[in-house]
């Protein structure tokens, strides 16, 4: 299971300068006003074999100062609840600070690990104000410059060793199939897990995850067996408030990466929205498989099949690249097709594990090949000449054997990838092709 790394400190520290440089990516906003952060951003970070989620908290506006220290206090209290590890961004150029302070006041009394970032150490004149830091009682403050990477390298050493050490869970679950129902909230995650138990509950049993989010539910009748990976219900509302949005994909994050398959729970009646494509970013990020589940259906007036079709390409439109999947209609209220959601998950779990002859894959693919070559490149001809699968991987992955590898871009990988799915079934799954040099 992974684990989470939270980013937390008041505005203008340079969190999402942070973000971005960790992630490798440009997906945070990043300017000098303060509040630019107002959706949260989630991304994956891999560090010398080491793989964790982060988070980058934000979109603290200021109306008054007692306003902005409460919205604080709420944003540090969630990261601090949910998080493994927190990295708490302080700025070098500025000194501490008494919102500062406060945040590190909440920490303190935190059971978890907490990192001290000192950002914005942009030349080395700036690493004398570092040591100022020591006064907020978390330990040696780490310099860092988020905008040119001083520093970052120390930082993600230190991020890897504190994190807790995987939980021993998974042994005893490896060998069943493991569901995650995730969703923005109010999409029926709670109604469609009831609907699932909701008869027999003796042969139902909950074993408590070692995580704190993730419970696990084996379902073993009917020819079932697996476990249901469920968050729904867990969210104490008390603490959540506006921030709901932000708490639910959390705990999304926690039900993803516990699972082999996600069953994406939409609402029918509010059609997708920015967090449907947040949560898909999700699965896919995770090398997950998926499932799409348009629940309410019984809530739309028209169940037309030209409404049904129109529905399915508005979804495969916002999730594209990605469009191998299958897509369900129900109702968790009626039950009508969640038996088919799970037969549906089950088949996507057997794909993920699907393997292909190598004698076959190359005698389909060579002649796939052949039909429409690589591109050439300054009057040179990439030549594939040997296809396999790997096998032992969590996630079917082919590796393409060439002359040049380097020179096989974007577009053809896809193509290949298209022409595997085209001859064996790999629906609700992804695929890794890797080039590499023969």
């Amino acid at each position: 299971m992974g684990q989470l790394v939270a980013i937390v400190g008041r505005p203008n520290v340079g969190k999402s300068t942070l973000f971005n440089r960790l992630t490798e990516s440009r997906s945070a906003i990043v300017d000098d006003t303060a509040g630019t952060t107002r959706d949260r951003q989630y991304g994956k970070v891999d560090w010398n074999g080491k793989e964790f989620s982060i988070v980058d908290t934000g979109g603290w506006v200021v109306n008054s100062d007692d306003i902005f220290e409460g919205e604080i206090n709420k944003q540090v209290q969630v990261a601090i609840e949910q998080a493994d590890e927190i990295l708490f961004v302080v700025d070098a150029m500025n000194g501490v600070t008494d919102l500062d302070d406060r945040v590190a006041e909440i920490l303190r009394r935190s059971k978890k690990p907490v990192i001290l970032v000192a950002n914005k150490v942009d030349s080395n004149d700036w690493l004398y104000n570092v040591p100022e830091f020591y006064s907020l009682g978390l330990g040696e403050p780490y310099p860092v410059s988020a905008v040119n990477g001083f520093g970052t390298g120390d930082l993600l050493d230190e991020v890897v060793k504190k994190l807790p050490e995987k939980e021993d869970e998974e042994k005893t679950l490896d060998d069943i199939p493991k569901f995650a129902i995730v969703g923005r909230p109010n999409a029926g995650k709670s109604s469609i897990v009831n609907a699932f138990i909701g008869e027999d509950r003796n042969i139902v049993t909950d074993i408590a995850g070692t995580t704190r989010d993730s419970i696990y539910t084996r379902y073993n009748k009917y020819g079932f067996d697996f476990y249901l990976v469920d968050t729904a219900g867990i969210r104490k509302k008390a603490k959540v408030n506006e921030d709901i949005e932000y708490y639910s994909v959390i705990r999304s994050i926690r039900a993803i990466e516990a699972s082999d398959v996600c069953i994406l729970m939409i609402d029918a009646t509010r059609g997708i929205e920015g967090q449907d494509t947040n949560i898909f970013s999700l699965i896919q990020k995770n090398k997950k498989g998926l499932v799409v589940c348009v629940n309410k259906w019984d809530l739309v007036e028209n169940k037309s099949q030209d409404a049904i079709k129109h529905f399915e390409n508005a979804i495969r439109e916002r999730f594209a690249p990605f469009v191998d999947f299958p897509i369900i209609f129900t109702s968790a209220v009626t039950k009508q097709r969640i038996f088919k959601v799970l037969e549906t998950a089950v088949q996507v779990y057997e794909n993920r594990k699907r393997t292909v002859p190598t004698s076959q894959l190359n005698t389909v693919m060579q002649e796939a090949i052949a039909a429409y070559p690589p591109p050439a490149n300054k009057g040179k001809y990439v030549k594939i000449k040997y296809i396999t699968m790997l096998k032992g991987a969590s996630v079917p992955t082919f590796i393409f054997f060439c002359n040049l590898p380097q020179w096989v871009k974007e577009p053809y990988r896809r193509y290949l990838e298209n022409k595997i799915r085209a001859n064996w079934d790999f629906t609700g799954t992804p695929i890794n092709v890797f080039m590499r040099e023969k």
